[in-house]
């Protein structure tokens, strides 16, 4: 394509109407439970502040100039991830089956957003389980009893499931301008301020420092290779790459936004977040004499013992899953627009239409979710069930092949004149040169041995 055109022309969906919107849209897409609900638990398991060093390391060396690559890529071609990888590979004469990779970033945003929306509906769920007391003075058991009889009905997961489907549906069909930047200029402030509410009423409890050390004082004797890799794909997953996500959101990015200040801003943010959800979390497990490393039941099952059993519990829990769904909300409206797009730009689909049809496929592959955790629990596939089959494929396999093709096509197919025009980086420029090699060499192969560690090579 003709440089001309392509440095006037707009996606066919608007633009952010500034840095600072953009910037908000990329933390909500990568801010999500995995910040507040995963980052926290594996943490936990893995040892604490060593585990977090790696982590915050990872975010650097390797999380950042894949979101430059990525966001990059999108403001090229200004164009759906589809379109984008097309175009891009045109313009570089390679391989057309490279658009392949926005049709698997497409598709894996999609399964994806199809069993967040369950899992967020159970957050959804449980903001009005904490206001109506549920949690209160219940004993272990009695909170274990209250979640397992939650996910063993179909109908209760499929009302919140659908509830939360609409919201994020609503929200998308309202554009960049009214549903984005409106939504996102409320959700990620609230989550912010929420966040530091909660780690105000941590340094309140016994069990503060004991958290903040086991947060921030590193143990390099409980660190393993394996949390190693652990902490590398975390880093990796919690930035929302490889899902077409931040492809798409950089299509709508004007040129004179710096890609490289904004990547390190929303890389910024997201980590802030993930460490006020340690901060705020540990304290409260060490004051009630819980364990951190209970695993995924930490938010479901260990906090809510710990909010029906101390002071102020009530109001606490209600807000931390009030920030869980604000959380998963902000996400959930990036993993379907890349979908969305597509229908739009490829079908002739009003933005209504394209919402209706994608939320409503989104929410018929939900109800395998739904029926993972009751009705077929025990169908199984490989050895597992729906949910675990389609959470596998997704974060396991297409997110780490994602990433790895998106490094490979920034670093070595895409023209080296093109990645400086778009990064506004001269090629002598260090920083320029710091880039390029991390998304050339260091990022490919860290995400390569996240991927043979997942498929149990490693």
């Amino acid at each position: 394509m003709a440089d001309e055109n392509r440095i006037d022309k707009k996606s066919q969906q608007g633009e952010w109407s500034s840095r600072f919107a953009f910037i908000l849209a990329a933390t909500g897409s990568a801010v999500g439970l995995g910040n507040i609900w995963k980052f926290p638990y594996i943490t936990g398991e893995n040892g604490g502040g060593a585990f977090v060093l790696v982590y915050l390391l990872c975010v650097l060396l390797i999380g950042i100039p894949l979101m430059m690559a990525e966001i990059m890529l999108g403001r090229r071609s200004k164009e759906n991830p589809v379109h984008t990888m097309e175009l891009l590979t045109a313009e570089a004469n390679a391989d057309k089956n490279w658009h392949y990779l926005g049709w698997m970033g497409i598709a894996a945003g999609f399964l994806i957003l199809s069993y967040y929306s369950v899992i967020a509906g159970w957050s959804t769920a449980y903001v009005f389980k904490a206001f109506f007391g549920s949690f209160s003075g219940a004993s272990p058991s009695e909170v274990k009893a209250l979640f397992d009889d939650f996910v063993a009905s179909p109908m209760s997961l499929i009302f919140w499931h659908t509830v939360f489907m609409l919201a994020t549906m609503i929200i998308v069909a309202r554009g960049i301008e009214k549903g984005f930047e409106k939504s996102v200029g409320l959700l990620m402030p609230g989550l912010f301020a929420l966040m530091i509410l909660l780690v105000g009423y941590a340094m309140t409890t016994d069990g503060y420092f004991k958290g903040l050390d086991f947060l921030f004082k590193p143990d390099f004797s409980k660190l393993t290779a394996d949390s190693v890799l652990v902490a590398m794909g975390q880093a990796f997953f919690s930035l929302s790459l490889g899902m077409g996500a931040i492809m798409c959101y950089g299509s709508y990015l004007p040129k004179d936004v710096s890609i490289a200040k904004a990547s390190m801003i929303i890389a910024g943010a997201d980590t802030v977040v993930a460490l006020l959800a340690g901060i705020a979390i540990f304290p409260i497990v060490f004051s009630n004499g819980l364990e951190p490393n209970s695993g995924p039941g930490l938010v479901f099952e260990t906090l809510p013992l710990a909010f029906g059993n101390m002071f102020g519990g009530w109001l606490f829990g209600v807000l931390f899953f009030i920030a869980l769904v604000f959380a998963a909300l902000s996400s959930s409206i990036s993993l379907v627009e890349p979908a969305v797009a597509w229908l739009i730009e490829n079908k002739g689909f009003s933005r209504e239409k394209a919402c209706l049809w994608s939320g409503l496929v989104a929410w018929v592959l939900g109800l395998g979710t739904v029926f993972s955790f009751n009705a077929w629990k025990n169908v199984k596939l490989f050895e597992r069930n729906f949910f675990e089959l389609i959470d596998y494929l997704t974060a396991n396999l297409m997110l780490p092949i994602g990433g790895f093709c998106i490094a490979v096509f920034a670093g070595w197919i895409m023209k080296q004149e093109h990645s400086k025009e778009e990064l506004d980086l001269p090629g002598e420029h260090l920083s320029f040169q710091v880039w390029k090699f991390l998304v050339s060499y260091i990022a490919p192969a860290a995400v390569f041995l996240v991927f043979l560690n997942v498929v149990g090579v490693l």
